[in-house]
């Protein structure tokens, strides 16, 4: 199985069109937004080729591959230009092993404030805009980083689950960033999914 990952687009048209040639350029078998998709929010500035209408409009034609949760910057007037739902603020994708990963945006559960999680499952969020692909303790956190605001010295960057690894890649140019091995007792890369989200 593999998993596209986009955080905090925060309606720039410029990075959509970007993260999802990637996406389709990887073959991935769903594009999971975890969160802050159209508003720019109040605490950023307005990014360059802010464009929320046609950031939805693009999205909405891959709806059938999206999976989406909440983000801070996410509302209902958000929802209503969307085509699939973003307004959980979690959803689970269990692994046949039993390990989750868990999609969260950030701002409620993160790797300082952890969701009910066993040993071995995996957190995936976003928000703070930095990305990380690391075990932590007994959990694996994984953030793809921001295609829009990037923090810290990393570029703009999106994330990808393949064969049992994490990875974040450069937005312009597709090169990794940075990989983290998931692998817990015998966890493999087939999967079903347990969520309420529609698309699944």
């Amino acid at each position: 199985m593999k998993l596209f990952f986009i955080s905090d687009l925060h309606g720039c048209l410029k990075a959509t069109k970007t993260a999802l040639k990637h996406f389709e350029r990887s073959e991935a078998e769903h594009l999971i937004l975890l969160g802050d998709v159209l508003n720019h929010g109040p605490r950023n500035p307005i990014p360059v080729s802010y464009d929320p209408v046609q950031v939805a409009q693009l999205l909405n034609q891959y709806k059938t591959h999206i999976i989406a949760v909440r983000g801070n910057c996410d509302s209902e007037v958000d929802q209503m230009l969307l085509e699939f739902p973003i307004m959980s603020d979690y959803t689970v994708v269990l692994l046949d092993s039993g390990s989750k990963l868990f999609l969260t945006h950030g701002h409620i559960y993160n790797q300082q404030h952890l969701p009910l999680l066993n040993a071995g499952d995996v957190l995936c969020h976003g928000h703070s805009h930095i990305p990380q692909a690391a075990w932590v303790g007994e959990h694996f956190i994984f953030n793809p980083g921001s295609t829009t605001f990037p923090r810290g010295q990393i570029e703009a960057s999106y994330g990808l689950y393949e064969g049992e690894v994490f990875r974040v890649c450069k937005l312009n140019g597709g090169e990794e960033i940075l990989s983290g091995q998931y692998k817990y007792t015998q966890v493999t890369s087939r999967c079903r999914i347990q969520s309420y989200h529609p698309n699944l």
